[in-house]
């Protein structure tokens, strides 16, 4: 590259910046690299899961792609943490807040260091949506680079994944497979390097960020060990050349119409439900004006077409080997359901890109086509109502119960609900609440996967209605609903219900109510005091700083609730 090319064309000139390039010369940057642009190349690696367990061998071919267009490649690393490992647990606290954690490392790294450009590489849940805003907030020509999904497990000629084990536990638990099976499940459900392969949360947001246009086209659905995901590694470092030649930050990418692409493609892809809490995130970090109801407006017309699991039969490798997410979003586009002229990573338009782009695989079952959708609107729903005032979250992808009236029961942790599942104490027709585990409650919003699983293996899946302030795992289906908001710590509604209270859930009303006047709520209220907010460590700053998840569980401003 050139040297004007640089943005910050001061950060190495002059003798003043003599002891800058010292310290730069000692990780053997040379004389002729002070003029070309410096690039960070963000790496989630860690050995604490599979979903990231190879990203330190891709940060080094996406190094390999900057050098070729002349760039200054320099590796960073972030933290990740393992959702699959945590869930049920304590641990399953700390997920929510890691995405916020990465999101401010990542910035911090290119903010501190001046660097020019940046490529973020990510693979599990909070990594991409913590990229993603991190590009937002760093505010220097970026793209990200998903690090890509698993194979699937196989079991006697069966693919199984790891929502296979957790569904598994309630199988064992209702006497359905015994030790043996429950111990084969667990050894072959997840087989290598990747993220986990349903459409669950990073393929969802995975699939968003190609959408945005924040990832290569056609990058998304790559498998994690494949020689394409190697391949578009080493593109997307060499993208960066054209970013910095046309001057096109993510603002340029990270527009309303981008979101609403990104929206439309998770709405056909059937993603999870956690895309409307990180798009609403990475929203607010581009001070892009989206909210929680774009979500109902988009839902009424895009229609659902993957046969993807967790409601469907194929896995997201599946989805790549009849053309991946750049093939389902030319047919989206070819029928009018995207915005065509969205900057993206290529320096050309959503229109440009999908131009050439290959179209599905003739036969191919996994995405349905157009006139005969799975369903006839998007499969996540904003419900409202006086038990969720601002807004509460729910998946009704292979849900045949539209409307579900029951009894409440009522737990303040996610541990009691569990013992009371497993010791059969939960009947068809109930409403399992599980509160004070939203943002500030847990705190920490953990996800329910355990439990919803569980219900699941025990054949409760429908007859059983799960709701919650907390979230729910992109590997969750069944009658759930989550991001019950305001949550019970900040006194929502939810805080106020009483075991026994009647409560409905209307997916095609896209209301959740109990039956209770007012007056009755009101005289509740008086009543209810707040529990003290956790004060230790980062668990405490979150909770302490996190705002409401129809905002997206951010933490970046304090005159919003």
């Amino acid at each position: 590259m050139e040297k004007d090319l640089r943005i910050k064309s001061k950060a190495f000139d002059g003798t003043m910046r003599a002891p800058n390039r010292a310290m730069l010369r000692a990780v053997g940057v040379t004389d002729e690299d002070f003029k070309k642009p410096m690039v960070g190349v963000a790496s989630t690696w860690a050995e604490v899961t599979p979903c990231n367990i190879h990203l330190n061998d891709l940060a080094l071919v996406a190094k390999k792609g900057v050098r070729k267009v002349d760039g200054v490649p320099l590796i960073f690393n972030t933290i990740t943490v393992s959702d699959g490992i945590s869930m049920g647990t304590q641990g399953m606290r700390y997920s929510l807040p890691s995405r916020d954690l990465i999101a401010d490392s990542i910035e911090t790294v290119v903010g501190a260091e001046n660097l020019d450009g940046l490529v973020a590489i990510g693979a599990c849940d909070k990594n991409i949506p913590g990229c993603m805003m991190a590009i937002a907030n760093a505010e220097v020509p970026a793209i990200f680079v998903y690090g890509g999904t698993i194979a699937p497990g196989n079991l006697d000629g069966k693919d199984i994944d790891i929502v296979s084990v957790f569904e598994g536990v309630g199988q064992h638990n209702a006497g359905k497979i015994d030790d043996k099976q429950m111990n084969r499940i667990e050894c072959h459900a997840c087989p290598g390097a990747g993220a986990c392969g349903g459409m669950y949360t990073a393929n969802t947001m995975a699939s968003a960020a190609e959408a945005m246009g924040l990832s290569l086209p056609g990058s998304s659905s790559n498998p994690a060990e494949s020689q394409e995901k190697l391949a578009d590694v080493e593109a997307a470092g060499e993208a960066i050349r054209t970013l910095l030649e046309k001057g096109i930050y993510p603002k340029d990418i990270m527009t309303k119409e981008a979101f609403e692409n990104a929206i439309t493609v998770v709405m056909a892809l059937g993603g999870s439900t956690n895309a409307i809490l990180h798009l609403l995130a990475v929203a607010h970090a581009a001070e892009v004006d989206l909210t929680i109801d774009d979500f109902n407006r988009l839902q009424e017309k895009v229609p659902h077409l993957a046969d993807l699991k967790p409601s469907g039969q194929f896995v997201f490798q599946d989805l790549h080997n009849v053309g991946g997410v750049q093939a389902v979003m030319k047919m989206l586009y070819e029928n009018d359901y995207l915005h065509g002229d969205c900057m993206t990573v290529t320096g050309k338009t959503i229109k440009e890109n999908l131009e050439d782009a290959p179209s599905l695989k003739e036969g191919q079952k996994v995405i349905m086509p157009l006139n005969e959708p799975k369903r006839e609107d998007g499969p996540l729903i904003v419900l409202k109502g006086n038990l969720s005032p601002t807004g509460a979250v729910a998946k009704v992808s292979g849900v045949k119960v539209t409307r579900h009236t029951g009894p409440a029961r009522v737990f303040n942790t996610e541990a009691e609900a569990t013992k009371a599942v497993m010791n059969n104490e939960i009947k068809d027709g109930d409403v399992l609440i599980i509160r004070y585990v939203g943002p500030k409650g847990a705190p920490g919003m953990p996800e329910m996967l355990s439990i919803s699983s569980i219900l699941v293996g025990k054949g409760m899946g429908e007859t059983v209605a799960l709701l919650t302030d907390g979230r729910f795992s992109g590997g969750t289906h069944g009658l759930v609903v989550g991001h019950i908001s305001p949550e019970a710590q900040s006194g929502g509604p939810i805080a106020l219900l009483e075991e026994g209270d009647s409560v409905t859930i209307d997916s095609s009303t896209k209301e959740i109510f109990v039956d209770l006047s007012d007056e009755e709520l009101d005289k509740r209220r008086k009543a209810w005091e707040a529990p003290e907010l956790y004060k230790k460590g980062i668990l405490g700053k979150y909770a302490h700083n996190v705002k409401c998840s129809s905002k997206g569980a951010v933490t970046d401003y304090l005159n919003r609730d």
